[in-house]
């Protein structure tokens, strides 16, 4: 894990914003271990050890996600975004057009084709400009 990721980088936080990079901070630490299993596993010659290996690199993914969902149920904007995003189906990319309020993976075709991109004005609402 990159070491500027481990400290934190401002004085005077809030407990639960230092709980929160202590979350993040874990689930990074998991992510690496499960890498680490990962090529040990596909690296080791032993059956046995292979077996060994793989299972504390699902561990290490059971505690990355525990770790996640904790963080998850205090952060709304990331409760929003893993509900789009997670369990879906086709595109990823596709599902943030559509998220985004444009219309998918059409969605270039269709501006290709002089519809819009359903991205709205790039005007801010107190513009009171010319208009585009």
């Amino acid at each position: 894990m990159a070491a500027s990721s481990a400290n934190l980088h401002e004085e005077n936080l809030k407990p639960e914003t230092i709980d929160r990079h202590r979350a993040i901070v874990s689930i990074m630490e998991e992510l690496e271990a499960v890498d680490w299993y990962d090529q040990r596993a596909e690296g080791a010659t032993d059956d046995e050890l292979r077996a060994i290996l793989r299972h504390n690199r699902d561990e290490e993914k059971e505690h990355a996600v525990m770790a996640l969902e904790w963080l998850r149920r205090r952060d709304a904007k990331l409760d929003e975004h893993l509900r789009t995003y997670l369990f879906t189906e086709g595109s990823i990319i596709g599902i943030e057009a559509k998220a985004e309020g444009g219309g998918g993976e059409g969605a270039a075709a269709s501006a290709a084709a002089g519809g819009s991109l359903g991205i709205g004005s790039l005007r801010g609402k107190g513009d009171q400009g010319e208009t585009p």
